[in-house]
């Protein structure tokens, strides 16, 4: 009965993908959550006019004018469309590396990315940070989305990683960097190409005044720098040369970070502004924490909501890959380092980190559909941390760290109508978001009442 009210209830939205794609929309109703950290607003008005939001109000407040589309989101929660802050769209849950990057690099642009770009849209993903992807590739999912011939979450990327020496066969999308030289040539390249990112892993293993380079010509270009922090020497340099934000917790099995790498990250974090703004830093923990859960009851890799764009050859492949969920040897220290979690996350929000939703999906058993809202549920029931937070570091933080929190990030006038909304109350189950019910990016509705909106998907 509850499903066939809020089916009625939104039915003026739901007649046609053209209807829906109108240029006037008023989004009335529901409770707005709007990515600032404030107390929620109830019975919420939303105007939105081509693809920006025009007016936020209540019913009581704020009048729809006449020629206005009404979409009711009665009984919802109204939310900024998620950020997803560490994305492999080249990837997609597949078991083997090697295998995969030979027998699908040529499969990427026409195949894998668009598919895995519209899994990330689908599951109320409407912005993510691409980390690691072959350049001509990234170029082309990137310009296909912004011309509309794909559909998908806005993608900040960065190409290939940099790093020191890269492993044969990953060549593609892994650029060793071995002088101050190639350093700035192949920053300015990717920055001429559009990328958005630096990825830079193996910080530690760069002489210095290279790595210092990469940092530095980064930001002569407005470019953002993310660094693995896999290793305690990693982490130290890259708080040496001054990364933006690190990925992963990291350090593998140790049972906490060093106590001069939390001086120094506390050292950080206090100078603020000065430094150019708060230190980011993206767990990925999910994956660790769920693992043996996911041994125990993979009944999530049965999903077919990772199926969608992609070959039925490739979803057999990928199927067959992780057949057995408890014998890869991509997890085989998983178990080791799940009981370290919790200390660490602990360490890094004591020292003042401003977190990111982010989870490596794409890795093995790590969908794209899935993982973001796995992530964030597991923040809130097993690290403690606070729902509201949580929100934001998946809406107003990442498109602050991007520096485009002008145009995303939050529900407010003048910005994009990036909006998802799901049925119930998420800051009690936040693990409502594993079913968004409404998904509009730009003003243009892709998902709605459960369902994709075909018309506007391509």
């Amino acid at each position: 009965m509850k499903k066939l009210i809020l089916a009625c209830a939104l039915a003026t939205s739901m007649l046609t993908g053209d209807l829906l794609a109108g240029d006037k929309k008023a989004l009335v109703g529901g409770r707005l959550i709007d990515g600032f950290g404030h107390r929620p607003i109830a019975n919420s008005v939303i105007l939105i006019d081509g693809d920006r939001i025009e007016k936020v109000g209540t019913v009581k407040t704020l009048q729809v004018p006449d020629g206005y589309e009404v979409i009711s989101t009665e009984g919802m929660d109204v939310l900024p469309g998620l950020w997803e802050s560490h994305a492999h769209l080249m990837l997609s849950g597949h078991s083997d590396y090697p295998y995969w990057d030979k027998a699908y690099i040529h499969k990427l642009s026409s195949e894998i990315m668009p598919a895995t770009a519209q899994h990330l849209l689908l599951a109320g993903v409407t912005s993510t940070r691409d980390l690691g992807a072959p350049l001509e590739d990234t170029v082309s999912l990137k310009k296909r989305l912004d011309d509309g011939t794909i559909s998908g979450p806005r993608v900040f990327a960065s190409g290939p990683f940099l790093q020191y020496e890269v492993p044969a066969g990953t060549e593609a999308f892994r650029w060793s960097v071995k002088t101050v030289k190639e350093a700035k040539s192949r920053v300015n390249q990717l920055a001429d190409s559009g990328m958005e990112i630096i990825k830079l892993i193996d910080q530690d293993k760069m002489d210095l005044k290279v790595a210092q380079t990469i940092v530095d010509e980064a930001h002569k270009r407005g470019m953002k720098v993310v660094a693995h922090s896999h290793r305690p020497d990693e982490i130290r340099r890259g708080l040496e040369i001054g990364v933006d934000n690190f990925e992963h917790t990291g350090l593998t099995t140790a049972p906490e970070y060093p106590a001069d790498i939390m001086e120094k990250l506390k050292e950080r974090t206090a100078k603020g502004r000065v430094a150019g703004g708060p230190l980011y830093w993206t767990p990925t923990v999910e994956g660790l924490f769920n693992y043996d859960l996911t041994v125990d009851n993979p009944e999530k890799l049965d999903s077919t909501c990772w199926h969608r764009g992609l070959e039925p050859e490739t979803i057999a492949d990928i199927k067959a890959s992780i057949s057995n969920p408890g014998q890869l040897g991509y997890s085989a220290l998983t178990p080791l380092r799940k009981p370290t979690l919790k200390k660490k996350i602990s360490q890094l929000r004591e020292a003042g980190l401003v977190f990111l939703v982010g989870t490596d999906s794409g890795i093995p058993m790590k969908f794209h559909c899935q993982s973001t809202w796995n992530e964030m549920a597991a923040w809130v029931y097993e690290f403690d941390i606070p729902v509201m937070d949580t929100i934001r570091s998946a809406t107003y933080w990442p498109a602050v760290m991007m520096g485009v929190d002008k145009d995303l990030g939050t529900i407010s006038a003048g910005k994009y109508a990036d909006i998802i909304a799901v049925e119930g109350d998420v800051l009690r189950y936040i693990n409502l978001l594993s079913k968004v019910d409404f998904v509009m990016k730009g003003g243009t509705v892709y998902k709605t009442n459960g369902q994709p909106v075909e018309d506007n998907l391509k």
